[in-house]
């Protein structure tokens, strides 16, 4: 988790991968702004360096809120969130683009907000436009001038050069232009709208909330605690209107069959969420039984690197028989603590954040368990914490795939050069982590896991998994204008 106002976690030198963004959206309830609020704390995973609310009251019109920092510390404040009356209102919490680190600026945090001939019309977006850097030209050489450096405003530009005569029908001519990954929450002074884009790469949920209320959300687990009824996922390509306690759907984009991102069931959705009428939690587990049974080895102690690896260290327990233990303890208050670490802190990295449970460890054979290999970088130096507290082998067990190419729909990953897997076989790895072994889970195990009974359809994949294939379901247009290398047809 970075800490707050920063770009990256300095504590693991970047080293993880991170959700950019959540959208929440509520209609229909009186003082819906708190409950936006509330659903934004639920998906704070999902971005923890700052957030916005935007509301329409009748009598006062729109009102907007945008801050750095957590949730909890922002929108708890009576004073604050007494600022953002009415029954419509939508949020967003940000994690800022690869592009935008160490440059993000409050103008940057959404939701956007743009006045038509129509009426106001805010927007909130998860996800990342491949051809922004396009727009953006075309748009500035049209007259636009642009107060933010976030692909999501070129939306809020193309609905103004729009000739349709309602805000509905504008979000539609906009969205059909970009290229890419959104899943979109918009507001109107009457309505809220849901789109996801065709491929449905970024989720996005439609609850309800009683008589009349409607509530949109990047996962299920927004939904739980506003005692929201879950009432289906928004479809791939589908946009929802909801006016007057009724929602309307179209498809603007035709219809196509959906790539939802693998990665969503791996580590960025929370365990407690739903996706596909399926458990996150559940999902992860099996994945841990997979790579049991992919990568047995013999050992005395299955143990998670907290907190994203538990579930499939469960899995890997149950299905191994080996007993699972809490070898790691993680300092939850570390972000707290540590705003601006010095180059002394820095410099014992996850030491701040993990500390080994010594007396459990020493002499043991250890299987750690852990979500993703990027950098390579933390996991070298989880491993000299476990063989510090006297832990006779160290074997890794990975919950996905090795990570070999860069992500452009929506999570922050570093360029193709700096992923380990990318530069190393699976034994070049295992060599410079320095750990007696170290074995990913497979890509048609991870499809099995999540579901996919007979594993990944090579043809026509059922998901997005082009961090780990290199097979991008939407050609990321500015990186090919900017020379990345797409892998070569096989």
């Amino acid at each position: 988790m970075p800490l707050p106002g920063l770009p990256f976690d300095p504590l693991t030198d970047g080293d993880t991968l991170h959700e950019e963004c959540g959208v929440f959206g509520v209609t229909g309830v009186a003082e819906a702004a708190n409950f936006v609020a509330l659903g934004l704390h639920a998906l704070q995973h999902r971005g923890q360096e700052a957030g916005g609310i935007v509301a329409y009251d009748a009598a006062d019109g729109f009102n907007s809120v945008r801050r750095f920092g957590y949730v909890r510390d922002n929108f708890t404040k009576a004073s604050l969130m007494e600022t953002l009356p009415g029954s419509l209102a939508i949020g967003h919490v940000r994690y800022s683009t690869a592009g935008s680190k160490g440059h993000t600026a409050l103008r940057d945090v959404q939701p956007f907000f743009g006045e038509f001939s129509m009426g106001g019309c805010a927007i909130a977006h998860n996800g990342n436009l491949t051809n922004a850097a396009a727009l953006r030209r075309e748009l500035i050489e049209h007259g636009s001038i642009f107060q933010s450096s976030s692909d999501s405003e070129c939306i809020i530009h193309l609905m103004a050069r729009s000739i349709q005569k309602n805000l509905s029908e504008r979000i539609k001519d906009a969205l059909r232009r970009v290229e890419g990954a959104f899943s979109v929450v918009a507001m109107t002074r009457t309505k809220l709208i849901g789109v996801r884009d065709a491929l449905g790469v970024r989720p996005l949920v439609l609850g309800r909330i009683g008589d009349k209320g409607y509530v949109l959300s990047s996962e299920t687990c927004g939904l739980d605690i506003i005692g929201a009824e879950f009432v289906r996922e928004i479809e791939p390509g589908e946009m929802v209107v909801i006016s007057d306690g009724k929602v309307e759907s179209t498809r603007p984009f035709g219809n196509s069959k959906g790539r939802f991102c693998v990665f969503e069931h791996v580590y960025f959705s929370r365990p407690d969420s739903i996706i596909g009428g399926r458990s996150v939690y559940e999902t992860r587990y099996q994945i841990g039984r997979e790579l049991a049974a992919e990568s047995p080895v013999e050992a005395d102690l299955v143990c998670p690197v907290p907190d994203s690896g538990t579930p499939a260290a469960v899995g890997y327990s149950h299905a191994s028989g080996i007993p699972f233990a809490f070898g790691i303890v993680r300092n939850q208050y570390v972000g707290r603590t540590f705003i601006e670490p010095t180059d002394q802190i820095r410099n014992m990295g996850v030491r701040l954040k993990l500390n080994v449970n010594r007396a459990l460890i020493r002499g043991k054979r250890v299987i750690l368990v852990d979500d993703s290999v990027v950098r390579g970088t933390t996991s070298k130096k989880i491993k000299d914490m476990i063989l510090d507290a006297g832990a006779a082998e160290v074997h890794f067990r990975i919950a996905s795939p090795p990570t070999a190419w860069p992500c452009f729909y929506g999570v922050d990953t570093p360029d193709r050069d700096k992923l380990l897997a990318a530069r190393m076989t699976e034994d070049e790895m295992r060599d410079w982590i320095g750990v007696d072994s170290l074995r990913f889970v497979s890509l048609d195990g991870l499809y099995r896991a999540a579901g996919e009974a007979r594993g990944r359809d090579a043809v026509c994949p059922q998901f997005c998994d082009a961090c780990f294939s290199g097979e991008y379901p939407v050609a990321p247009s500015d990186q090919l204008d900017r020379g990345f290398q797409m892998k070569a047809a096989e």
